[in-house]
């Protein structure tokens, strides 16, 4: 479990890693306002040209948009940090489900390693030093020392015994300890590509601004903001992913207490061969979470159009 929390850690490295990286989106800002400068007066030609040379009015609306997009590229450290803003809540709170869900599995271990201590086989064969007691198990047993040859057979029969306890105790731990483990890794792989995908977006992202200036370029921004947000989710819906998958252990559990309460021990059963099999299909779904996550944002197809569309509708034309 300590490898668990440390592997739980790394999160935060990860953030801090955005954190220190998210500064240089600054650097390609000249570089940006330089283009973004050429690209206006392309814009500006195509919009005025023909309509001076066919005398008709001239559409300001549209003028306006390679200034806004300009200050965007001078303010573009404030507009990453306000879309940062907008979507960090959705981080925070799935952070809190699994959050939630540590807290309730730590308690449950606790109970669960409480009761273990209380059962009269850890007793026998583990006991506080680790090399359980001979005494306890002849007397629970029925095995006392009634002849020369039987202190040396107890012995024998007690190592035996022991070592069937452990071995049947360890398969579960280990098989559940090494999935979760593998579990948990899956998670940081998904947030260190996921923090890497942001950065790269976030570096670039003013040099997106001045291409989508362009006449015919105008989709860039739209597709650049979908994908940024599109891959700011992986990490909440990889959480939730992570609560779900809590609430399941922490089921099984209980049936682990239930079990060293009614008689003595735990061992691997059908209902932990089920409980393996989920973690193994949580593993391949924690890469299913791009995919998932196309389901609120979508970041391509024919929704740039429809936006496109729909703002063209909701503003009058104004012209002089």
């Amino acid at each position: 479990m300590v490898i668990l929390t440390d592997i739980g850690g790394l999160q935060a490295v990860l953030d801090n890693v955005y954190s220190t990286m998210i500064v240089h989106c600054a650097d390609l800002i000249q570089l940006a306002q330089g283009i973004a400068a050429f690209a206006s007066l392309c814009y500006l030609s195509y919009q005025l040209w023909p309509a001076i040379a066919r005398n008709e009015p001239i559409d300001i609306l549209p003028l306006l948009r390679p200034f806004a997009l300009s200050l965007l590229i001078v303010l573009f450290p404030a507009l990453i940090a306000l879309i940062n803003g907008v979507l960090q809540p959705t981080v925070t709170g799935t952070a809190a489900l699994v959050g939630d869900s540590n807290q309730a599995i730590t308690t449950l271990l606790q109970q669960k390693q409480d009761a273990l201590q209380h059962s009269n086989d850890w007793q026998m064969y583990v006991n506080t030093d680790g090399s359980g007691s001979l005494d306890k198990w002849e007397a629970l047993s029925g095995e006392a020392d009634s002849g020369m040859f039987s202190g040396l057979s107890n012995r024998v029969k007690f190592e035996m015994a022991k070592t069937s306890y452990n071995m049947k105790n360890s398969v579960k731990v280990g098989l559940s300890e090494t999935l979760q483990l593998l579990f948990e890794a899956s998670s940081l792989c998904i947030n260190t590509i996921r923090i890497f995908f942001l950065i790269i977006l976030a570096i670039f992202g003013p040099l997106v601004l001045a291409f989508s200036i362009f006449p015919g370029l105008s989709h860039v921004l739209l597709h650049w903001l979908t994908k940024y947000i599109n891959v700011f989710l992986w990490l909440p819906i990889a959480n939730i992913l992570g609560s779900l998958i809590g609430q399941v252990q922490q089921e099984m559990i209980k049936l682990d207490i239930s079990q060293l309460n009614s008689s003595g021990q735990t061992s691997f059963g059908t209902t932990d061969a089920a409980y393996i099999i989920f973690l193994l299909l949580s593993i391949v779904s924690y890469f299913t979470v791009p995919s998932i996550t196309n389901y609120i944002v979508n970041a391509g197809g024919d929704s740039f159009s429809q936006i496109n569309t729909w703002v063209r509708g909701k503003f009058s034309r104004l012209a002089i």
